[in-house]
């Protein structure tokens, strides 16, 4: 029987937040190492990101109509992102779970597997606990690490 593996290859990882709330906007920015790789009809990203309440280890699951984000470690999060539809999340932490809800107004995605470069865009409204937190412009790219 045979199995299918995926080739997993290492890159370097962008990862640039703009937050909307209101008047004020935040730009969040940090790039780290990963892995990428294709699974059945899926496409993958794994990094790392380091922050002062530890480590949080994300996985980016894309496909052709869906993202799919889970962060573990410091943090705990789920969320799900399709376009033009809210949808339910949860943010775990140490005071309990919360409901998170995206609202996904944009949603690209791309690799090329010659220049071996991709990137993911998301813009979506941020609902936790039934009050919305903010518009996030999430972009993603990443590249092969020689």
């Amino acid at each position: 029987m045979a199995r299918e593996t995926a080739e997993q290859k290492p890159v370097k990882v962008k990862v640039k937040t703009d937050i909307r709330d209101g008047q004020n906007k935040e730009t969040f920015e940090f790039t780290t190492f990963g892995r990428y790789y294709t699974k059945a009809e899926s496409s993958y990203l794994q990094y790392e990101e380091v922050l002062e309440e530890g480590t949080i280890k994300t996985i980016v699951k894309l496909s052709s109509k869906e993202a799919l984000i889970l962060r573990s470690g410091a943090i705990n999060m789920r969320m799900v992102f399709r376009l033009h539809k809210r949808l339910r999340g949860s943010y775990r932490s140490p005071y309990g779970t919360l409901e998170v809800m995206t609202n996904t107004q944009r949603m690209e995605h791309f690799f090329n597997e010659e220049e071996m470069t991709g990137q993911l865009e998301l813009l979506y409204d941020l609902t936790m606990q039934g009050a919305k937190t903010g518009t996030y412009h999430m972009i993603i790219t990443f590249e092969e690490d020689n």
